[in-house]
């Protein structure tokens, strides 16, 4: 007998049969046709089920890929990206014993019912360079191994009617505030109906999407849902992968499950479309499912928030979807558009999050490094503001030397001695600053809606002149106010807010020419890039060029040649006073934000606060700078600034110095 033949008596029987068929099919008769022996099965109705609900995805698109951290690098995808990888490292934590390497590029049945010690650790640190994972990632997309799926699985609850269909997403990598290896997030659909098949007759009653710890659910008529035919539309948010059901910056405060930080889910957007893997109901021991049953970490050890995640058949929602759903928010506070004036405070609360979060994970890297690096930012805090008089404040002359703390408290005991005044200056901000801002977030596109400029080419551009000119200048005409008015008291003339709005008014071209000319300076300078310590320079020197022109009366260029003139020689003082006024009017309505975004205070009200007290410094910076103006005009005269210097190499003698303009005084005789 044939070897061959011996080996697949079957496969040879097939072959022969295949080839006498065609010529005699005819001849058998009908009753002699058999159903085949292994009949493949029906679709399952909870098949059927998965694939009319699956969600389609719109994904944070990048524009500089593959390592845009600000969009989203990965896509929901298969296990199999990490299983079988044999660059990825199976790992235990044995107390006392550490962290030993159990194998190589591991299967589903090697971790299959291995418990919470367990690892596996992808190529790369999720506290090093990230852009390892986007680039393998990457490579695994390229080569097929990335397919988009999601994982769909039937979900019941004891003493509870009806089923979930819920969708697991798995990422390679969170690149979010916590940077982890691995990731699951997901969302799920309940059903009153007690079986799939019933349920594909019904609608869907209600839904739930994972974010972070927690989720926020709506019913499944509810306007937020977005829907094509079947498929919701959702919106991972880039790199947290959190999902939302709309596209939105959304503010996370750490409360009720939720991340704390800023979600983002604003266009560009891709939209992806995903294939549903069904999932035993139960985690199995053995097959190609039987990494349900591992109840260890998908990604590498690490500290704290840094740590690989567990997978889903450790999280309440897999054996409790419904208690767990119904103790989920019903909404996601988003990052309203636009301020009135000032800094947004909820997205200064963004920034603030990320860079906390930076030194959080600085200390999960090196602990020293951490320690340092806060020692250095409380040293210098403590120079800047530590070394310096802050006694005694004397108000009786205005015009005076004073130290930087001396100014700091003397302008806000003038601010409190004439608030009656000063407040109305400072709430006409809000009109004049605010309807500046209005009609920049309104050509842009933006307003009350957080998400990305929708405006056309020319209409941003004309936002962006009026964001670069005029909120400058808007700013500035306020400032100009509260500057007329200490002029006012300085030369014992009555002041109140009329007269120092008419004192402005007469000048007005003047201070908005001034602080036009000295905006576009310093950013010409600027957008040189060779060119931006000059920049620096000349922003420092321009401080008062307002001052000039209100007390003195000085033409538009004398202002600044006299401003210049003041600062020179004096210029540390001039940064230390002015930059902390600055500092103030930027970070005192955020900080304020970022205490009340932990409240149950809405959004749009936290904004708004932050809008009114930004208003309200700008005249309290405007008496500190007055003051400091004052205070640079004492020193002058009690100690004139050096002469500027030269950097002429024919006169080694004066090589750094310009010389002066008179002839030196002759030298003192012998004896004299």
């Amino acid at each position: 007998m044939n070897p061959l033949a011996a080996r697949f008596p079957s496969s040879l029987a097939i072959a022969l049969a295949l080839l006498w068929l065609p010529g005699h099919a005819a001849a058998l008769p009908a009753t002699s046709a058999a159903p085949p022996t292994n009949p493949t099965p029906a679709t399952s109705p909870a098949q059927l089920l998965a694939e009319r609900y699956t969600p389609i995805v719109m994904l944070r698109k990048q524009l500089d890929p593959p390592c845009e951290t600000s969009a989203e690098q990965y896509q929901p995808t298969s296990v199999d990206t990490v299983l079988g990888n044999p660059s990825v490292t199976l790992t235990r934590y044995l107390p006392g014993r550490g962290l030993r390497v159990v194998g190589h590029a591991p299967s589903a049945s090697d971790i299959a019912g291995l418990g919470g010690d367990y690892y596996l650790d992808l190529p790369g640190k999720a506290l090093g360079d990230t852009c390892v994972y986007a680039r393998d990632f990457a490579a695994l997309l390229r080569a097929g191994r990335a397919p988009a799926i999601v994982y769909a699985h039937i979900a019941r609850e004891a003493g509870h009617p009806g089923f979930v269909v819920q969708y697991w997403f798995f990422w390679y990598f969170n690149q979010f505030n916590d940077l982890h290896e691995g990731d699951w997030e997901g969302m799920q659909i309940a059903f009153d109906a007690s079986s799939p098949a019933q349920a594909l007759t019904e609608e869907p009653s209600e839904t739930v999407l994972f974010q972070h710890g927690g989720g926020e659910r709506a019913r499944w008529g509810d306007a937020k849902v977005q829907k094509r035919g079947t498929h919701m539309i959702v919106y991972p948010a880039a790199g947290s992968h959190a999902t939302f059901y709309d596209s939105a910056v959304y503010v996370e405060n750490g409360q009720g499950g939720s991340g704390l930080g800023c979600d983002n889910t604003t266009p560009p957007l891709r939209e992806l479309r995903l294939r549903p893997v069904l999932l035993p109901e139960a985690p199995p021991a053995s097959g190609a499912f039987a990494w349900l049953s591992y109840r260890g970490h998908w990604g590498e050890r690490e500290k704290g928030y840094n740590n690989g995640p567990t997978g889903p058949n450790t999280k309440t929602q897999w054996t409790r979807p419904f208690a767990w759903m119904d103790a989920q928010r019903s909404t996601s506070p988003r990052l309203p558009g636009g301020s009135v004036i000032g800094p947004r405070v909820t997205q200064a609360f963004c920034g603030a999050v990320a860079t906390a979060s930076q030194l959080v994970n600085l200390d999960a890297r090196s602990r020293p490094a951490a320690i340092l690096t806060l020692f250095a930012i409380v040293l210098l805090l403590g120079l800047f503001v530590g070394l310096t008089r802050w006694r005694p404040v004397d108000l009786a002359r205005l015009r005076a030397r004073r130290s930087f703390g001396q100014i700091v408290r003397a302008a806000g005991r003038l601010y409190r001695r004439h608030a009656r005044a000063l407040v109305p200056v400072g709430l006409t901000a809000l009109p004049i600053v605010g309807g500046v801002n209005l009609l920049a977030n309104l050509l842009s596109g933006q307003y009350a809606t957080g998400a990305a400029p929708t405006g056309g080419g020319v209409h941003l551009a004309a936002a962006d002149l009026i964001e670069t000119f005029a909120r400058p200048v808007a700013e500035a005409i306020v400032a100009a106010v509260a500057i007329a008015f200490v002029h006012a008291l300085l030369q014992s003339r009555p002041a109140s807010f009329r007269s120092a709005y008419a004192d402005m008014a007469r000048r007005f071209w003047r201070v908005v020419l001034a602080q036009l000319l000295a905006t576009a300076g310093v950013l010409a300078l600027a957008l040189t890039v060779i060119g931006l310590p000059w920049a620096v320079w000349k922003f420092i020197a321009w401080q008062f060029v307002q001052q000039e022109v209100l007390f003195t009366d000085r033409s538009i260029l004398e202002a600044f040649h006299g401003s210049s003139a003041l600062v020179r020689g004096r210029r540390w003082h001039t940064v230390r006073v002015a930059g902390f006024l600055w500092l103030l009017s930027v970070v005192v309505g955020p900080v304020l934000g970022f205490v009340l975004i932990f409240t149950n205070f809405s959004l749009t009200a936290i904004n708004l606060l932050g809008s009114l007290v930004y208003a309200l410094l700008i005249p309290y910076v405007a008496l500190g700078r007055t003051l400091l103006y004052l205070d640079l005009q004492v020193r002058a005269e009690e100690q004139p600034a050096k002469p500027r210097r030269s950097w002429a190499p024919w006169r080694p003698r004066s090589f750094g110095r310009r010389p002066s303009s008179s002839p030196p005084a002759p030298a003192p005789a012998p004896g004299v």
